[in-house]
Formats: C-alpha cells, sequence, structure tokens
C-alpha cells in the first residue's frame, strides 16, 4: 500500500484567530493511541476548548475532544485526554518563556495529516479584548467596501 501524501486537515480553530492577537505558529506532532488514529482519519475532532501547557519540559495539548471510534471496543480511548506534543527543545523553551512573559496563551488553530503524520498548528497567541475584536470586524468590513468600490469602478471603466 503506498505511503500517504499531501496535507489533510481534520479541524480547524477558527474562532482562535477572532478571539487571539497570533504570535507565532509551530508545528508539533501528536502522539496518539490507534483508535484516536481512526477517529481523526474519519475527520472527527474539535479544538474549541483545546488548550496547550509546558509541564516538566514537554508539551502538552489539553481539552482537544476527538471522539470515541465507532468500530472501537472496550480498548476505546477516553474523549478529552491530555496528549504529549512532539516539539524540539529549544521550541518549547522558547514556548515557555514566552508563556510565563504573561498574557500568553497556547492555542491550538488546526489539525491535521501530513503525509499520514498527525499534526497539529500551534499559537502563541495574546488574548484580545472586546474593542479589538470589534476593531478587527471593523477593518474587515471597511476592506470588503473598498475592494467592492474598486471592482465597480473598474467593471464601469471597461
Amino acid at each position: 500500500m503506498p505511503r500517504e501524501r499531501g496535507e489533510k486537515v481534520v479541524a480547524t480553530n477558527r474562532k482562535a484567530r477572532h478571539d487571539y492577537t497570533i504570535e507565532d505558529t509551530y508545528e508539533a506532532g501528536l502522539v496518539l493511541t490507534g483508535t484516536e488514529v481512526k477517529s481523526l482519519r474519519a475527520g472527527r475532532a474539535s479544538l474549541v476548548d483545546g488548550y496547550g501547557y509546558i509541564d516538566g519540559g514537554e508539551a502538552w495539548l489539553d481539552a482537544v475532544h476527538i471522539p470515541e471510534f465507532n468500530q472501537g471496543s472496550w480498548n476505546n480511548h477516553t474523549p478529552r485526554r491530555k496528549r504529549k506534543m512532539l516539539l524540539h527543545k529549544a521550541q518549547i523553551l522558547k514556548i515557555n518563556n514566552k508563556v510565563k512573559e504573561g498574557g500568553y496563551t497556547l492555542v491550538p488553530l488546526r489539525l491535521y495529516f501530513s503525509d499520514g503524520r498527525a499534526k497539529v498548528e500551534l499559537a502563541v497567541a495574546k488574548g484580545k479584548r472586546e474593542y479589538d475584536k470589534r476593531q478587527t470586524l471593523r477593518e474587515r468590513q471597511d476592506k470588503r467596501e473598498a475592494d467592492r468600490a474598486m471592482g465597480t469602478q473598474r467593471h464601469l471603466g471597461e
């Protein structure tokens, strides 16, 4: 059987980009059990409440919901267990220093398969205040209106 190629996205955390200002992003591998991998390959996962943390020099991902595998037996996994992330030691130290600095948190952005291996994209992010969220939405709306006006201008000019 040939190896998988490319990237297959399983879950994205769209709310994270709304609630946080993204500083840095990292790609980390995940330590999973067999039934978790099968459930992910079926495209079932949720990153909504997920977060990451550093404990004892190891990176952990907690509160990510990977539902139980349908055809699983008594050996099935628990849906919201903490999972170990695989990162380089230098990356772990850099993330740990940033998080300890204060105001920063470790947020999963998306869960995907890259060449057949489960990966998670992490972000070191700073929480947005309510007025920051409104300002971002306003900027996006203004840009959309400007693009629309430029499009009609171009269309009428032809």
